[in-house]
């Protein structure tokens, strides 16, 4: 458990070097060294090829909303229940990989498929940070355009 009773990622061999960018703002993306496939989650082993061998690269931070949930409703006495109505995200990165998230600063109401956002960072602690997403200011903020 970690910050108000709320669980929080644990990094392993895997996962470390992307935690340790989040900690330093920075959104760390996995490739294959061999067949160049970029990978999320961080594995141990390229899906593609089968190679061992990794490299991580700086990602550009921006997507687009893939898909979403908003939370409207918490279990009673759950740790996200002054949290809601809060967004959970699929966010299809730049980079070809998506990641599962928060969309934040946005009006839960705003948000539609293919959005552009971009990471943000949450240091939930002095050893945590959080990559979460926003909508890009070059977007319209948190409305953008919904009628495509």
């Amino acid at each position: 458990m970690g910050h108000a009773g709320k669980p929080v990622p644990v990094p392993d061999a895997d996962s470390t070097p992307f935690w340790k960018g989040c900690r330093e703002h920075e959104l760390l993306i996995e490739r294959c060294a061999e067949c160049g496939v970029p990978r999320f989650p961080p594995s141990g082993m390229c899906p593609q090829c089968r190679s061992h061998e990794v490299e991580w690269r700086k990602a550009s931070g921006r997507g687009k909303v893939y898909s979403w949930i908003v939370v409207n409703h918490p279990v009673p006495k759950d740790v996200y229940c002054l949290d809601v109505p809060y967004v959970i995200a699929l966010v299809e990165l730049e980079e070809g990989v998506r990641m599962p998230t928060n969309i934040v600063n946005c009006d839960p109401s705003a948000i539609f498929a293919e959005m552009p956002v971009e990471v943000t960072f949450d240091d939930v602690t002095a050893e945590l940070t959080l990559p979460k997403f926003r909508p890009c200011a070059e977007a319209g903020g948190s409305t953008g355009d919904r009628h495509r």
